[in-house]
């Protein structure tokens, strides 16, 4: 007789415990009181269930086919309702499993239809075999106005795992959440978006909407507006009451996507993205009135917010800036802080148009932003436009141990509005250098060219310079390290 080890035996016993609890939970749920047949079970139909027990909807057990060709909408829609019917108390303990496949969804509100009369629920899981293993196609008849998933503030704590996202009618959206103070708590782990959106998610209402994660997550495709939009103001009189949407997380994403904005707040705010790579590929196929040619990484258009959510931080990404129309930051907030950390968008400074570029956008004005960069890696220009004329007393932008690729500190600023963009402040910078750590062919404009000493603000700011230098002249040592 074979050895068994105590891992294989508890392995064992486990498998069989779970197994006599599924064949008790089928028995019980195929034999009604008095041992006959159980009533049926669905909405409307079936007995209320009392239990506490998690349960397991395979969307394969309901019909879908996910051969791509087959329309899967029915199977998906009555998966939810099972789902919905089975909230106890207000919890939902129901996980919604979608096997390798590609399932084909033409109508709206298909994976998840949150509105009234269902009360309010925590607790739904949609779990795929992998992304790109499981793809779940969006082909609505009309793409814009059209959600594969809405959530009217009846919903909280949604998970979505393991799958990949595709529009195959442009202008269609993912996601449409409205929340009155229900609607929070989203995750998606390991969940892939392709194909062209209007949206990915759109958040409206007056409250909450609110803690939401992203890990391991591939965006890709394009976007006529944005992924994240926060601040729709569809059906609300003061948008501002929107600044009530907080708090959005992305961990070690890969963003790589043709052309749009990834995400744009007008209102609501603190977030933060670690780790990963992010590139917009293309251009947008035709100007927009407000968009121009342009895609930003992120994009927050509205200046007047509550002081608490106007927070963004950058950590640890590698940003391409693949063409001049790409953004990275684009901010009108006037107070509120941004911080980019050990961050680089070099890894196209060798480009022609890289000196030239300016990825990172500011209107600042008295009370901030407070802007920061620690030991970044910086190619172009960095734009700063002064809010109404009103150019700020103190510092409210700082570099500090930065590598700035393209140009010296005197020259690194653009400023509208302003000659003397005293505001901003450099310590311990290095300027820009060839891959082989010899100075870069662009010297520094202004007084530094000349020979003369460059003016330093007692702040330790660099103003920038007026013309360029004689041709061949060498790079001289930066001012106000």
């Amino acid at each position: 007789m074979p050895r068994v080890s105590r891992r294989q035996l508890l392995r064992g016993g486990a498998s069989v415990l779970a197994a006599t609890a599924m064949t008790a939970h089928s028995a019980s749920a195929a034999v009604g009181p008095g041992g006959g047949p159980a009533a049926p079970f669905g909405p409307g139909l079936g007995r209320p269930f009392t239990g506490l027990r998690p349960f397991v909807i395979n969307v394969a057990d309901l019909g879908a086919v996910g051969d791509g060709r087959a329309d899967d909408s029915a199977a998906f829609e009555q998966a939810y309702r099972l789902a919905a019917d089975r909230v106890v108390r207000g919890v939902g303990r129901t996980v919604i499993q979608i096997p390798a496949g590609e399932f084909l969804i033409t109508r709206p509100n298909a994976l998840m239809n949150g509105v009234a009369p269902l009360p309010s629920a925590n607790g739904l899981r949609f779990s795929g075999a992998g992304k790109r293993m499981t793809t779940l196609v969006f082909r609505p008849d009309v793409g814009p106005g059209s959600y594969l998933c809405r959530n009217e503030n009846i919903w909280a704590n949604l998970s979505f795992e393991r799958m990949q996202f595709r529009s195959a009618t442009p202008g269609a959206s993912f996601f449409s959440s409205y929340s009155t103070g229900q609607a929070q708590d989203y995750r998606f782990s390991e969940c892939e978006w392709m194909g062209e959106w209007e949206y990915g998610l759109v958040l409206d209402g007056t409250d909450t909407n609110s803690e939401m994660r992203w890990d391991a997550c591939r965006v890709g495709g394009r976007y006529r507006r944005a992924f994240l939009y926060s601040g729709l103001a569809g059906r609300e009189a003061d948008p501002n009451d929107q600044d009530q949407f907080l708090n959005y997380w992305f961990e070690d994403m890969k963003v790589e996507y043709e052309w749009g904005n990834f995400l744009e707040f007008p209102y609501g705010g603190s977030i933060s993205c670690r780790g990963g790579s992010y590139i917009i590929t293309g251009s947008r196929p035709q100007s927009t009135e407000e968009y121009g040619t342009t895609s930003t990484f992120f994009r927050f258009p509205v200046a007047q917010h509550h002081d608490s959510v106007q927070r963004f931080h950058a950590q640890d990404i590698r940003f391409e800036v693949r063409n001049p129309d790409v953004r990275i930051i684009d901010s009108v907030w006037k107070s509120g802080t941004i911080h980019f950390s050990d961050c680089d968008d070099t890894g196209l400074a060798f480009k022609g148009y890289s000196a030239e570029v300016r990825p990172h956008r500011y209107t600042v004005g008295p009370r901030g932003p407070l802007i920061r960069y620690d030991s970044c890696q910086l190619m172009g220009r960095h734009e700063y436009r002064t809010a109404d004329g009103q150019v700020p007393l103190q510092t409210v932008a700082r570099y500090d141990m930065c590598l700035l690729r393209s140009h010296a500190v005197n020259e690194f600023v653009f400023a509208e509005g302003t000659d003397r963009p005293d505001f901003v402040s450099f310590v311990d910078c290095l300027e820009g250098s060839d891959a082989d750590g010899t100075p870069a062919e662009t010297a520094p404009t202004g007084p530094a060219a000349d020979g003369a000493p460059t003016e330093t603000a007692p702040n330790g700011s660099v103003p920038p310079a007026s013309s360029p230098p004689p041709a061949g002249e060498a790079v001289p040592s930066a001012a106000g390290r």
